[in-house]
């Protein structure tokens, strides 16, 4: 892939953790450095989804929700609108296990005819995890005109490809949303 922008979404109301996600300390760093870590060998054309000024001490572009409390899909609309390259790596905030080399793989097996593709095991899919390409803009926008918010539904609508992990592997792509997750996550790497 010729070039690639990775947008972080940073957005969401975290609810269930009570303070902003992407903000959260693991191991000492924000999950936000530990993502961009992860990303850095990849592209260093890094873009924070974000509506929140507390992530101002970091020296990449953010950029505040269009359309705003339409959940990851609003922050995809935003990402793809601002996007000057066709295809975009979409990532969550909340996922500090992510690797370097399970990114690397995700790169290197998309297949340019997929408008989305994602990684997913027997028991899930990753859809905050995953290339996304500007051509599906017209398909968000009708999805969140339509209130149709779902991020599985919208994956249905577009060419897509699945790059099938074992579930082992769902571990360094789990998404932490509460302070009881970071705490079993704390447990099980100590």
């Amino acid at each position: 892939m010729e070039s690639l922008t990775v947008f972080i979404l940073c957005g969401g109301k975290s609810s269930r953790m009570q303070s902003e996600k992407g903000l959260v300390l693991f191991q000492g760093k924000p999950f936000i450095e530990h993502i961009i870590k992860a990303v850095l060998p990849i592209t260093s054309t890094i873009k924070l989804i974000a509506n929140n000024r507390q992530y101002d001490y970091l020296s990449y572009q953010k950029i505040p929700d269009i359309i705003t409390d339409k959940g990851p899909l609003g922050g995809i609309y935003t990402a793809l609108i601002n996007s000057e390259t066709e295809f975009n790596l979409i990532l969550s905030c909340d996922i500090p296990l992510i690797s370097t080399e399970l990114l690397s793989e995700l790169v290197s097996k998309h297949n340019q005819e997929a408008e989305i593709t994602v990684f997913a095991s027997e028991s899930r899919m990753h859809p905050l995890i995953g290339i996304y390409s500007k051509k599906i803009l017209p398909v968000i926008k009708n999805a969140i005109d339509n209130e149709d918010l779902k991020m599985m539904n919208l994956i249905a609508k577009v060419p897509h490809q699945i790059i099938k992990i074992e579930e082992s592997e769902n571990f360094p792509l789990t998404n932490i949303n509460s302070a009881d997750e970071l705490n079993d996550l704390n447990i099980n790497l100590s």
